[in-house]
């Protein structure tokens, strides 16, 4: 079965509700493909995610921890951050990494792109490996408490598995590249 390529959705009208340099909301007035009267909120991020799967030769990885304030609980991920439009993503990746693991990589795939909640927001994420690391002082923003957990690959797919992470680009990232080890792509 082939999917529609035409929008069915109809907009009739648009409202700016709320906007701040991260994020704004916009209220549609629309025709559903049902052909019903309803409302749409979408929210825009203002910046691409980032996020990386740091692996050193011996399979660990890097995890950040932090609490964050939207779910309101601490919060085990992969070291990520925002890409301001017009800025590379792989120099943002290879900021990120820095700033919150103090750590510098010499090799970087590409692992996915991904979008992050298509049923509220445009939120869109490219996810990276990095390899080949190599330890320096980390440089976290003023926002930031992060602790840094160094572990082995393994432990952080089993956190996955467990429902010890649910933040959703790093499960994806971590099954990705689990998935790549028994490929026999690593």
């Amino acid at each position: 079965m082939q999917h529609p390529e035409a929008n069915p959705w109809q907009i009739l009208s648009e409202k700016n509700i709320y906007d701040n340099p991260w994020i704004s909301l916009t209220e549609y007035q629309v025709i559903n493909p049902s052909g019903n009267p309803s409302i749409y909120g979408k929210v825009h991020f203002k910046n691409l995610a980032i996020g990386v799967v740091p692996l050193d030769q011996e399979m660990n990885t890097y995890l950040v921890g932090q609490y964050r304030f939207t779910i309101d609980q601490y919060s085990w991920e992969i070291p990520e951050g925002g890409c301001p439009e017009g800025t590379d993503p792989l120099e943002t990746a290879k900021r990120e990494l820095l700033e919150e693991t103090g750590l510098k990589a010499a090799t970087w795939t590409e692992l996915q792109r991904i979008h992050l909640t298509n049923s509220v927001s445009d939120e869109f994420g490219i996810i990276y490996l990095a390899q080949g690391l190599e330890q320096f002082d980390s440089e976290p923003e003023d926002t930031e408490q992060l602790i840094v957990r160094k572990l082995p690959f393994a432990e952080a797919y089993r956190m996955v598995c467990d429902g010890e992470i649910t933040d959703s680009p790093s499960v994806s990232a971590i099954q990705k590249v689990r998935l790549m080890q028994l490929e026999g792509l690593l």
